[in-house]
């Protein structure tokens, strides 16, 4: 099996016995329905809507959570999350000392689901000691995100900027539409019954390598931006309704003159047909 080690992700302990109803009440997935041993995405949204923090989520206990997000926004989160406590029996802590793995091709001892990836098994490890894996590169970590459509905030997309919809979380378990009211909630639920969410997350096939940050054209006209790249696959939040138009018409899409082929993540059921989109119950 191979893996890697995080130095750029942190982990977040929420416990207590009103850990799960603060939480159920505040972040974006249901949390009744996440059972032991899985990872979910999630995220904590603006009252607008908007992704303020994108996370992975799993069960330490009965009473207990863990939150795997960007190194550089567990404070914000920490305090932000604070700020909901109030009077709940809750303890939100950063975990010290606890190293952050991900792990594939095998299912490792004590290792967490991640949800998210549906061709290749991917898990994530928290332990002082990971288990031995062949060391991967980082860009084969980025491919298996590519080929899953698997997009993270600073790579892929700017929090406070995108909205849950933009990058596939109406799909992958990362919202449920079925729980009572959480941050945000409002506006997401109505873009679900409305059908409006324009902007998606693509995965892009190139004739030649791709660059991060550069425009998807189609007849020299900005239809979205690359995020992570491999090679000649990348990740890139598009305006899908003029992605499917450029389609139709026959155009071809580019990335600084180079042609590629878009196409949604299989298992997103979203497809380049006009009008096309998803709205599962």
């Amino acid at each position: 099996m191979s893996g890697l080690r995080f130095s750029d992700r942190a982990l977040l302990a929420v416990t207590g016995p009103d850990a799960e109803s603060l939480l159920q009440g505040v972040i974006t997935p249901d949390l009744p329905s996440l059972p032991a041993g899985e990872a979910r995405p999630g995220a904590l949204l603006t009252p607008q809507g908007k992704i303020l923090f994108d996370f992975l989520i799993s069960r330490t206990g009965p009473h207990g959570f863990h939150l795997e997000t960007a190194r550089e926004n567990a404070a914000g989160l920490l305090k932000r999350l604070t700020l909901y406590k109030l009077r709940a029996k809750v303890e939100i802590a950063e975990v010290e000392d606890i190293a952050i793995a991900v792990v594939w091709g095998e299912a490792p001892e004590n290792g967490i689901h991640d949800t998210r990836f549906s061709e290749t098994p991917v898990y994530r490890v928290y332990e002082e000691n990971p288990p031995e894996t062949q060391k991967a590169d980082p860009g084969e970590y980025a491919a298996l995100r590519i080929r899953d459509g698997v997009a993270e905030s600073g790579s892929d997309f700017a929090l406070s900027d995108a909205f849950p919809h933009d990058v596939l979380m109406d799909l992958n378990g990362g919202v449920s539409f079925r729980k009572g009211c959480f941050v945000g909630q409002e506006v997401v639920s109505r873009m679900q019954h409305r059908g409006t969410a324009r902007r998606r997350i693509a995965i892009l096939d190139g004739d030649a390598p791709l660059v991060t940050g550069h425009a998807l054209e189609a007849t020299g006209r900005s239809v979205g931006t690359l995020g992570t790249c491999e090679g000649t696959q990348a990740l890139a939040l598009v305006r899908a309704d003029r992605v499917r138009e450029a389609v139709a018409a026959g155009e071809v899409l580019t990335v600084d003159g180079v042609p590629v082929r878009v196409r949604f993540p299989a298992w997103s059921g979203l497809t380049l047909e006009a009008s096309a989109d998803a709205r599962p119950a």
